[in-house]
């Protein structure tokens, strides 16, 4: 939806870690928007990297406290982490893209005085992006941990580990087993990342749907399953070693033969601000880099309209 009023007077700006030469688009940004007259504050590894004074600084756990947009200049990486932190306070993050694919930071750092100057006066797309939360439980105790992920929660062995025996249910009802190097359970903000390189599907972001995608399964049976996301999905660990639960390829959790993973969807969003021109599948063409229609191929369409057109 496409927003009129102003509801931002407090803007946090946060940037991707070790990187150098943020100095330039940060003080930019930080000046545009100080000198329009909000309340502009700098993430406290941000202000440190980049030296940059004369405004207030903030940790990233209290960003979400203090502000009523948070503007992150980096990668998808640095998004998810800030997103996570932010997804509790329900707060909106716009990304600029200082990373390489960029399927969250959508705006290029070139347009960012303008396209960001839009934003705060209103003129933006606001997305609402589902979370999945996974519980670490055994059977003779209560549960042992819980994390909550804006891409993907991943089941599987490390670098050095042997082959994993799985067993998966669908709310508390057996399924099926496998075994694989890992699992994927993704949201259809994670279908692009890394489920996406191990052959499972694109979800567009407002299906109500998670994907199971096994990593290198030992059988040629097992796919990609894509599933509603009202329904709990327990994931049991049979047998292996040195096995793991990533979420968005940064927290992770050892994980014990015998330990149930339970992954749902997570009481918390992302709250993401898009330009008023920003449109999914043009960004995914751009980022996938599919065909457009051969110029010839379209003026054949042109002529055959006007044929059909003309009888």
């Amino acid at each position: 939806m496409i927003r009129k009023e102003l509801p931002f007077s407090r803007i946090a700006i946060a940037g991707r870690r070790h990187t150098p030469d943020l100095f330039g688009p940060i003080s930019t940004l930080a000046s545009l928007l100080s000198d329009r007259g909000f309340q502009v504050s700098l993430e406290y590894e941000t202000a440190e990297m980049t030296q940059i004074s004369g405004y207030t600084v903030h940790s990233a756990e209290t960003l979400g406290v203090n502000h009523d947009l948070v503007i992150v200049i980096g990668g998808d990486g640095t998004m998810l982490s800030f997103a996570r932190r932010l997804a509790p306070f329900r707060v909106p993050i716009v990304g600029i893209n200082r990373g390489r694919f960029g399927f969250l930071t959508d705006i290029p750092q070139t347009f960012m005085e303008v396209m960001v100057s839009d934003i705060v006066d209103g003129r933006f797309l606001e997305e609402k992006r589902v979370m999945i939360s996974a519980t670490v439980s055994r059977d003779t105790e209560a549960m042992l941990t819980e994390i909550h992920a804006v891409n993907e929660i991943v089941i599987g062995r490390n670098s050095c580990g042997q082959i994993a025996d799985f067993s998966i249910s669908i709310n508390d009802a057996y399924a099926y087993s496998l075994r694989a190097d890992a699992i994927i359970v993704t949201t259809p903000t994670g279908s692009t990342a890394y489920a996406l390189s191990a052959g499972g599907p694109i979800i567009a972001p407002g299906l109500p749907a998670f994907a199971i995608v096994p990593v290198a399964p030992y059988g040629l049976t097992h796919r990609p399953i894509v599933l509603p996301n009202t329904i709990d999905v327990q994931i049991t660990v049979e047998r292996g070693h040195d096995v793991s639960l990533h979420g968005d390829s940064h927290m992770r959790v050892a994980l014990q033969e015998g330990e149930k993973v339970v992954l749902k969807r997570s009481p918390y969003h992302m709250y993401l601000l898009h330009p008023e021109r920003y449109d999914y599948f043009s960004m995914l063409r751009q980022k996938l880099q599919w065909p457009e229609l051969p110029d010839r191929l379209s003026k054949e369409i042109d002529l055959d309209s006007s044929s059909v057109s003309d009888s």
